[in-house]
């Protein structure tokens, strides 16, 4: 059983409603990871901007009923909050239409928030809410505040470039991406290369001591501590992949905060993806013992 640690935890960024075809969803990789600490037992803060209008009131209804707190949900009354209509073909891979701008790409600091990323043990955060300049400036700020940052790539097209991406490369301590985005950024600079060598000209170049590439069906890599940990993923019927991501690095946050072996929070982690991709939908209510259970019965492929 992977221990856990009690850690302050803040997510920044963009929290939406998916619309799908069955309905609209709660969403946004932020938010999405704070519900999924939230269910491990930790402590996470969500900083975000919803409209004043009934989906952002719906939004903060979301996440106080998942136990979080909408103290740095901050109220815009000029932008309306945020959706993104995603498209639901293909099960493993689904891909999503950004509303541009909306009220998330407008969050400012205050000293509020400033304190409470001071004080925090973590400091989470994604490509994607560096589209808008507002936003980009406050998490630029709050990124020379914070303690331990932990980057999710997280592309979205049309909303990134090599110059932001890189940017915020340079300011985190670990990353975590998919296997396009590593290629991407290793084909940037020095052309595709072998996958931990990739790894390892980034973690050079950009001085992150934690990378992990995640392999969609196929495990995930990590590197920490100077050595690799791999898993070769597990066998699931896949529902849908909504939220399997953000799920992944809750987990793989609560076992290296709580300094489990890597090895055994690489395990925690893909199953805990696995699992939720077994589900409808980015934020099903997975426990730990959930995942353990899911472990205790599933040998790796």
């Amino acid at each position: 059983m992977i221990k856990m640690k009690q850690s302050n935890i803040i997510c920044f960024g963009e929290m939406l409603w998916d619309m799908l075809p069955t309905g609209k969803q709660a969403g946004g990789a932020p938010m999405n990871v704070g519900v999924h600490l939230k269910n491990f037992g930790l402590n996470p803060q969500i900083i975000s901007r919803v409209g004043n209008d009934e989906l952002g009131e719906e939004l903060l209804h979301f996440i106080t009923s998942h136990g979080l707190s909408t103290d740095f949900v901050q109220h815009g009354k000029t932008h309306l909050t945020g959706v993104a209509k995603a498209n639901v073909s293909d099960k493993n891979e689904v891909t999503y239409k950004l509303v541009h701008p909306v009220a998330w790409d407008y969050i400012t600091h205050n000293e509020a928030i400033e304190k409470a990323v001071e004080q925090a043990d973590v400091f989470v955060f994604g490509s994607l809410i560096a589209r808008s300049q507002e936003s980009r400036e406050t998490l630029h700020y709050l990124l020379s505040k914070a303690k331990f940052k932990v980057f999710d790539v997280n592309l979205r097209s049309p909303f990134y470039d090599q110059e932001t991406v890189e940017n915020l490369l340079k300011k985190a301590d670990m990353v975590k991406m998919n296997s396009h985005e590593l290629s991407l950024i290793s084909d940037w600079n020095e052309g595709i290369l072998e996958e931990k060598s990739a790894i390892l000209s980034i973690a050079k170049r950009f001085n992150i001591s934690t990378i992990c590439v995640t392999r969609g069906e196929k495990g995930a890599i990590l590197f920490t501590n100077g050595e690799f940990h791999e898993h070769a993923g597990f066998e699931v019927e896949v529902t849908d992949t909504i939220g399997s991501g953000d799920s992944f690095l809750a987990a793989l946050l609560t076992g290296l905060l709580a300094k489990n072996d890597p090895n055994d929070s690489l395990d925690f982690a893909c199953a805990t993806g696995s699992l939720v991709a077994t589900y409808q939908g980015a934020t099903p209510f997975v426990s730990a013992f959930d995942v353990q259970s899911f472990l205790n019965e599933r040998t790796i492929k």
